[in-house]
């Protein structure tokens, strides 16, 4: 119970607190337009203070996109992770300044050098080891085709999610959730063809 009480607990609090604010003021203003000084006050503290708690302006983002996954996870909340996706995607139209962040970020964290680079790669494989999993759940159940490859279909959809919200940036007239329940219907119209 030591770790609950004292400095430790205010910390955990105040950053808690600097990243509901960072999620705010992303969601609203969008990535590139967010300096980390505007987050710092509407957080209540100085720059330099703020930053204390994350260590660089590419942790605090890092920490940024942390917290959008937990709250997603926890907003979409089904066994099915292929649903918890649909949703997300459907959410992610409105909170576009946080799509940004999340695609330029993956796009930089390619480099192994740069400081989120293992983020990426765990949550990548995360994702990737529940959607196959909803796969073979679905496969079982008879709706989807049972011949696709559960890891490519995995693979696939989270290419087509990425691939959504870096279109959904250049305000294309095509809806993604739109885009992405088409493809789970013909994967599913495959499994009835069947």
């Amino acid at each position: 119970m030591a770790g609950s009480r004292g400095p430790y607990a205010k910390g955990v609090a105040k950053r808690a607190e600097i990243l509901r604010a960072a999620l705010e003021v992303i969601a609203r203003q969008g990535y590139r337009k967010t300096s980390t000084r505007e987050v710092a006050a509407a957080a209540g503290l100085s720059e330099a203070g703020m930053l204390h708690y994350f260590g660089s302006k590419e942790k605090l983002f890092e920490a940024v996109l942390r917290a959008r996954d937990e709250a997603d996870l926890a907003r979409f909340d089904s066994a099915d992770a292929i649903g918890n996706l649909t949703a997300i995607v459907r959410h992610n139209g409105s909170v576009p300044g946080l799509v940004q962040l999340y695609s330029t970020f993956s796009a930089e964290a390619g480099d192994p050098e740069h400081s989120s680079h293992e983020y990426f790669v765990d949550r990548y494989a995360g994702v990737r080891r529940a959607l196959a999993d909803a796969v073979r759940a679905r496969q079982a159940a008879g709706t989807f085709d049972s011949a696709a490859d559960p890891d490519a279909i995995a693979t696939l959809l989270i290419a087509l999610s990425d691939g959504l919200q870096v279109q959904s940036q250049y305000d294309l007239d095509t809806d993604p959730g739109d885009v992405f329940d088409h493809l789970l219907d013909l994967l599913g119209g495959a499994a009835r063809d069947s």
